[in-house]
């Protein structure tokens, strides 16, 4: 059985996290400097070394580096009712705490197009599993001049396989 889950808490209440406006203004202190600022986006769920790879490979496409995370929320319906395994607090927390990331922002939705319109990034990455006909913003981000970069995967590398071999006892 699983327990009752609390309350997705606001964005503001996340260590790590930062609200989206709060994201906006720093956005805009990059771009006066004449910074380009990379964005990924992501559930992020049990952090593993394929993740950290997308993440270095992300931020050196750019001076800066944004990554939206899915909430609690979005993660059940997108990943279904025993995921996240980790609470987005958390993976605020864990995320923020990579010298490769320099803002996390939580997101409520099933994409991230709204944050990706809020931030305008100048490079917009995502995993090669990721046929760029899909990518949500793409098509925005190359309208005002951005570029869309996709990283190879980390061979072997990901949330479910974690799962899977943990629940074989390792």
């Amino acid at each position: 059985m699983v327990a009752e889950r609390p309350a997705d808490p606001a964005p503001g209440e996340y260590p790590g996290a930062v609200p989206l406006p709060e994201a906006v203004s720093w956005r805009e202190g990059l771009r006066r400097r004449g910074l380009r600022l990379a964005f990924t986006n992501g559930c992020f769920d049990l952090l593993h070394a394929g993740h950290v790879h997308l993440l270095v490979a992300a931020r050196r496409a750019a001076d800066a580096l944004a990554v939206a995370v899915n909430d609690d929320g979005s993660v059940r319906r997108l990943k279904g009712p025993s995921r996240p395994i980790l609470p987005a607090v958390e993976r605020a927390e864990l995320l923020a705490a990579l010298e490769a990331v320099d803002r996390v922002v939580l997101f409520s939705g099933d994409t991230p197009l709204e944050t990706i319109l809020a931030l305008q990034p100048d490079v917009l990455v995502k995993g090669a599993d990721w046929p760029e006909d899909r990518i949500v913003g793409a098509r925005e981000v190359r309208s005002w001049g951005g570029e869309v970069v996709r990283v190879p995967l980390a061979e072997g590398l990901s949330t479910t396989g974690l799962v899977e071999r943990i629940l074989r006892g390792g």
